[in-house]
């Protein structure tokens, strides 16, 4: 198996850094298919906190969620991959997987996370991904 179907087939929760709430965005789409999919997604844009996006309200940051989190998945441009590295590190449990989407990768921050045994992906999609595997 590659780390790829493990995260799918290994993950319920995915918690989505930089979710959008306009539908044309990708950052709405792909989180939307994946909600479609069975997976429970937890929305964090400090932008919009608050909002209420796949019925869960939005948090402003990673780390403020209460529920544990399988999987992070990051829609920020890679200058923001550390500080959200950090903010990850102080999630409680850690979560197992992050995923950096497509275009989107960072060595420093993927090194500072797999450290701490958190398997990563960097420059994929996962909607694309999880169509692949159908």
């Amino acid at each position: 198996m590659t780390l790829i179907e493990e995260m799918l087939k290994h993950t319920v929760s995915i918690a989505v850094i930089g979710i959008k709430d306009a539908e044309w965005e990708t950052a709405y789409k792909v989180p939307y298919y994946m909600s479609r999919h069975g997976y429970r997604i937890f929305p964090v844009n400090p932008k919009i906190k608050g909002k209420i996006l796949f019925d869960e309200e939005v948090k402003d940051k990673v780390n403020h969620l209460i529920d544990p989190i399988d999987m992070v998945n990051i829609f920020r441009r890679p200058e923001y991959l550390e500080e959200h590295a950090l903010e990850i590190l102080q999630m409680q449990p850690l979560p197992k997987y992050v995923w950096f989407q497509l275009g989107i990768y960072n060595d420093t921050a993927r090194k500072m996370l797999e450290d701490k045994g958190i398997k990563v992906v960097q420059n994929r999609c996962i909607m694309v991904e999880h169509a692949n595997m159908q």
